[in-house]
């Protein structure tokens, strides 16, 4: 493999914990889409709102920044749900 095909090969696989995280992914729907359609409205907003608690709570124990932008993921989502 050339070198510059290393370099590239890189790149493709780097993840994305927050935004896409690669365990979410193997259906033919990302596993959010799937919870939002399945809860009503009121229990999507009770399942983001849990998901930044937990995040905040744990970012200083667990996965430091990632956790933060997880929180800050879901409190994203939960504004444009309530938009």
């Amino acid at each position: 493999m050339a070198k510059w095909e290393m370099k590239e090969a890189c790149v493709v696989s780097t993840k994305d914990n927050v935004n896409s995280p690669s365990h979410y992914g193997q259906g033919k729907i990302e596993c959010i889409q799937y919870i939002e359609d399945f809860l009503n409205e009121d229990e999507y907003v009770g399942y983001l709102r849990g998901n930044i608690a937990k995040y905040l709570h744990r970012f200083r124990y667990k996965n430091g920044l990632e956790d933060l932008k997880k929180a800050q993921w879901y409190l994203n989502e939960l504004v444009r749900v309530m938009s």
